[in-house]
């Protein structure tokens, strides 16, 4: 169900990011140029956000919120927000929380916009730990890698809420009408994997989603799976290296046909197969990442984030709103309440099995 007609209402983290507060601008009034039924909020330094309008004054769809303070990359997340309550990105949660925005989107500290949107915004009824969802490229076009780096260690229970919400997600943002479900483990078999990811797979087996079983790290890629499970750091691990490899891809291939000489000719033909390689590999094509299982809209960009990196997170935030994404992970989630009860059972089961 559509977002009513009325403005969405989107506050963004002006000072986040490596390049904050001129690509967040840059970015924002792109959006707002393309979006006049977006109402977006900077909130960030006002004299250092106004010096980068260079004069010209706001669209009428963009207005300022001052904050005094910034919670910085290197910062632990929690102490930041404790002593910092007028940091850009606790202020972002906070008018999320107060019913003067619908969403926010922040490319800062990412530890800190997932703590502020758990302790202020609050957790969805019957999620226990919100899960970071990243759309990442793949043979068959994209898949959803959840939990990208929200949760350390985690329990089977987890797991299946990662594997409602991200099916929701490929749903509304990946327009994949009934997503298959994977968990990621080191084999292919149902008894590989620790004793979590073993309970988790009777779990997601007796779910009703579409589970297609274990896979294997090698197979991500295939798109044997449109929603991948894990805890947060093996996603957060499998994320960083696929990065690292595509980027390194790239350029090895750019290498190979600078030394080649019997490349040169072909090279300027090659030169569009290696630029739209970049953009399916690019972060900035995707805008974001989604922390989902939270009361509301948090889309947490990339901190290298340029202006167009900005435009494409802000363009995401407006979608999940449109498309009522907490509702709906609210709505899956009650469907899974009389299965998560059989949990208990299926813990003695396992260990049962395991002696």
């Amino acid at each position: 169900m559509a977002h009513a007609t009325s403005a969405i209402r989107i506050a963004v983290d002006a000072m986040g990011g490596d390049y904050a507060p001129q690509e967040v601008v840059r970015g924002c009034l792109t959006v707002a140029s393309e979006m006049p039924f977006v109402d977006i909020t900077l909130v960030g330094d006002r004299e250092r956000i106004t010096a980068e309008l260079r004069g010209a004054s706001l669209p009428s769809n963009v207005h300022l919120r001052h904050a005094s303070q910034v919670i910085d990359m290197g910062e632990s997340p929690v102490q930041g927000i404790r002593r910092k309550r007028d940091a850009s990105i606790v202020v972002c949660a906070q008018m999320v929380q107060d019913g003067e925005a619908d969403a926010f989107f922040s490319a800062g500290n990412s530890g800190a916009a997932m703590a502020v949107a758990a302790l202020q915004i609050g957790r969805i009824p019957g999620i226990d730990r919100p899960a970071i969802a990243a759309a990442i490229p793949s043979k068959k076009g994209r898949f959803v890698l959840i939990d990208a780096g929200a949760n350390v260690d985690c329990d089977p229970s987890h797991l299946l809420e990662f594997a409602i919400m991200g099916s929701v997600y490929a749903q509304v943002i990946l327009n994949i009408p009934n997503p298959t479900v994977g968990l990621l483990s080191n084999g292919e078999e149902e008894g590989k994997g620790n004793q979590v990811v073993k309970v988790a797979h009777k779990l997601l087996h007796q779910s009703g989603l579409p589970f297609v079983g274990n896979i294997e790290g090698k197979d991500v890629f295939e798109g044997k799976a449109d929603v991948v499970v894990c805890d947060g750091f093996v996603g957060n691990v499998a994320l960083k290296i696929g990065e690292g490899t595509a980027s390194f891809m790239v350029s090895l291939i750019e290498e190979e046909v600078r030394r080649n000489p019997l490349l040169v000719i072909p090279l300027g033909l090659m030169k569009g197969v290696i630029r739209r390689l970049k953009q399916r590999t690019d972060y900035a094509e995707y805008g974001g990442a989604h922390l989902l299982g939270v009361r509301g809209v948090c889309v947490i960009g990339h901190g290298r984030s340029h202006a167009s990196a900005i435009a494409n997170g802000v363009r995401l935030t407006v979608r999940s709103v449109q498309e009522r994404m907490a509702e709906r992970i609210e709505s899956a989630m009650l469907q899974q309440t009389a299965l998560l009860s059989t949990l208990p059972f299926l813990l003695q089961e396992n260990e049962a099995d395991a002696q």
